[in-house]
């Protein structure tokens, strides 16, 4: 059979990412492309950086969007800031701070692990003490809101105890940015990093960085070279300097950036407030669906991301036959459990453009037919 163009169906995304894309985004992605030192490139290039201050509440110059998913905003995260023989205290509640960890080890630093029971957030009271133990610890890495369980940790708190031990912090908001209040200046966060599919509705491949001026001094009096070319700070910030400053890097992916900057857009329109409430407010409906239906929530009330909502698979349902019934019926995706969790439950997202009352209604029925078939 020959190979055709690929047309894929009209799916509603509830599941951990990537989540729905809303018309105007996809709209944006086709418009025609320039090349990508273009000056009327350059020119929405610096847009991208002030909507992007924006989304993270943040003045720092250095917040631009780097040309790879999440996980490469992780990675540069730390191969900026960490070098060989650093000691890193990461905290470690979920899949993502395993992944931190592993990020530690592979720019030749020493990871001290703080361990909270997934679905739980970070404790503060073991980070203080890890800092009591290890009083040369320079970098405090956490996940603000860890996307495999769906459990938000106080960043304004572990940053606090951060300073106070004179260490800096990288904190993972992949899922938390746009969706929760995320205050980076207010918090004196020193290098966060996110992702493009989550609540910000964009397609996957980008993640928004930002960084502290402590963080730029901190990459710029390195003794030794940053492992990662392509990832490395110090080439890019020429790369997303204005007009006239410009210094080649890489081709950026100039359509997917055009999406993201009409998806920050959409956001500032919207307001940062109103998108924090619009998630809550879909999440209560969902709980209270959910609830009725008898479904138990994997994160206690306290500290429970309203855009990614872990619940537990009721005995006797089979996970995988339940999801695939659920796409193939209603071309609704909802995600599966991961590490810990795998198989013992599902993750259903509300991330962005996903987070519309006709969303929830559909998958509130969609699951109580499936599960009474």
């Amino acid at each position: 059979m020959p190979i055709q163009s690929f047309i894929p169906p009209q799916r509603v995304l509830m599941g951990p990412g990537p989540s729905d894309v809303s018309p105007q985004v996809l709209q944006a992605l086709s418009r025609p492309i320039v090349g990508h030192l273009d000056p009327l490139f350059i020119g929405m290039m610096d847009e991208v950086k002030q909507l992007l201050k924006y989304a993270f509440q943040t003045e720092n110059e250095f917040t631009i969007a780097i040309s790879a998913p999440g996980s490469a905003g992780m990675e540069a995260c730390f191969v900026n800031l960490i070098e060989p023989g650093d000691k890193v205290i990461v905290c470690r509640n979920g899949v993502f701070g395993e992944r931190m960890r592993e990020n530690v080890l592979r720019a030749g630093a020493e990871a001290v692990v703080v361990d909270d029971e997934w679905g739980k957030p970070v404790s503060p009271e073991k980070v203080e003490q890890a800092f009591n133990q290890h009083p040369d610890a320079k970098i405090l890495a956490f996940v603000h809101a860890e996307t495999s369980t769906g459990a938000l940790s106080d960043a304004q708190r572990l940053s606090q105890i951060a300073i106070e031990n004179g260490a800096l912090t990288i904190v993972d908001a992949v899922t938390s940015l746009g969706g929760v209040p995320l205050k980076v200046d207010e918090w004196e966060l020193d290098a966060v990093y996110s992702g493009s599919q989550k609540c910000l509705s964009c397609v996957p491949g980008l993640s928004p960085v930002t960084f502290s001026a402590k963080a730029i001094e901190k990459i710029q009096s390195r003794s030794t070279p940053i492992q990662s070319w392509f990832l490395d700070q110090s080439l890019v910030l020429g790369y997303w300097s204005g007009e006239g400053k410009r210094s080649y890097h890489h081709t950026a992916p100039v359509n997917s950036l055009y999406a993201l900057h009409e998806s920050l857009l959409m956001l500032k329109n919207e307001g940062l407030e109103n998108a924090w409430k619009r998630h809550a407010d879909m999440h209560q409906k969902l709980r209270s669906g959910l609830e009725s239906l008898g479904f138990t929530f994997v994160v206690d009330e306290a500290s429970r991301l309203p855009q990614l909502n872990a619940i537990y698979i009721p005995e006797g349902v089979d996970d995988a036959s339940v999801r695939s019934a659920l796409l193939e019926n209603y071309n609704l995706e909802i995600g599966a459990g991961l590490g810990a969790l795998a198989g013992k439950a599902w993750r259903i997202g509300l991330m962005g453009y996903a987070a519309r009352n006709e969303n929830v209604s559909l998958c509130l029925r969609a699951l109580e037919e499936t599960l009474q078939q």
